[in-house]
């Protein structure tokens, strides 16, 4: 159902899919009749449908994207996660889940979108962990014209983690224990909190290792080998969590696939200057900064060319 809250000259309202407990929610712009639609699935962790999280990041990324697209012709559906802020009535436990339910939720969203908007079918954007999910729900064709990931992984979550935790010098005193717990998790064990130290917590609460278990056992690039959907694979070069590698991972696993690296940008789609880190992660809590039009075009470009 939709709720109409703008009268702006761009349609806004509020949607629904059916989630597994009570429903998912999201917001969907409108672009107008005969647009492609996009749905834009959130990155790791408690992610809102703008983008944000009470981590630090509010920048709002996906509500920016979802109005820059609008203007190129573009209608989107950004979502809350089941569980999460407007989708908490959706699951008790949002830790609960799985990479194969946040799929299912794509495809519930992609034919709630289709009913709302007349769309044949819609695209599925991705970011970060999203696009893990984005490539999953891919192998399931139905209700999808195609993929886009945008600083998704092109290797297993465990290794991405490993370059991220590895990579900052702050990690030096916690990086040991971090690393075991890797090791632990990526086969399936579980890691007695009492054992890790206190900054490790949070990565490693008990009741999400169930889910880092399941994460850490998906392998984007197989995932991309094996769609046979459009794929559009967007990476930024200052991007400190993702890496051009990975990007490549994932065209290099779809010949298929067409890959944009957009020039100067990070992982929450902004502009940045330079490779100076603490510069970048200001970007993280300003939602005065654009999304990079480069990210824009070449989202807008190729589900509005792919048809």
């Amino acid at each position: 159902m939709m709720t109409l809250f703008s009268a702006a000259a761009l349609a806004i309202s509020q949607l629904t899919a059916p989630g597994p407990s009570g429903p998912l929610e999201g917001t969907l712009i409108n672009a107008g009749k005969g647009t492609p639609v996009v749905i834009i699935i959130s990155g790791s962790g408690p992610t809102d449908r703008d983008g944000n999280n009470p981590m630090g990041v509010t920048a709002q990324p996906y509500k920016l994207l979802a109005e820059a697209l609008a203007s190129s012709g573009v209608s989107s559906v950004r979502i809350d996660k089941r569980g999460m802020f407007g989708s908490k009535a959706a699951i008790p436990d949002p830790n609960a889940v799985t990479i194969a339910a946040y799929a299912a939720d794509a495809h519930a969203w992609a034919k709630s979108a289709r009913a709302a908007t007349g769309a044949p079918c819609v695209w599925l954007v991705g970011h970060s962990e999203g696009g893990l999910v984005a490539l999953k729900a891919g192998q399931d064709r139905s209700d999808l014209c195609g993929i886009v990931t945008v600083s998704a992984m092109g290797r297993r979550f465990g290794a991405v983690l490993r370059e991220q935790l590895k990579s900052n010098p702050a990690n030096a005193p916690i990086l040991d224990p971090a690393l075991s717990a890797l090791d632990a998790l990526e086969v399936g064990r579980e890691v007695d909190p009492a054992t890790l130290p206190v900054p490790l917590l949070a990565l490693f609460n008990k009741p999400v290792q169930p889910y880092l278990i399941d994460l850490m056992s998906q392998d984007s690039a197989a995932l991309a080998g094996t769609l046979e959907l459009p794929l559009l694979v967007v990476q930024g070069d200052r991007d400190f969590q993702v890496q051009v590698a990975d990007a490549e991972a994932l065209a290099r696993a779809q010949p298929r696939a067409k890959l944009v690296v957009a020039a100067g940008v990070n992982h929450v789609l902004k502009t940045v200057a330079s490779d100076d880190r603490a510069a970048n992660a200001a970007t993280y809590g300003d939602p005065s900064l654009p999304v990079a039009p480069t990210v824009v075009d070449a989202i807008a470009g190729f589900v509005k060319a792919t048809r």
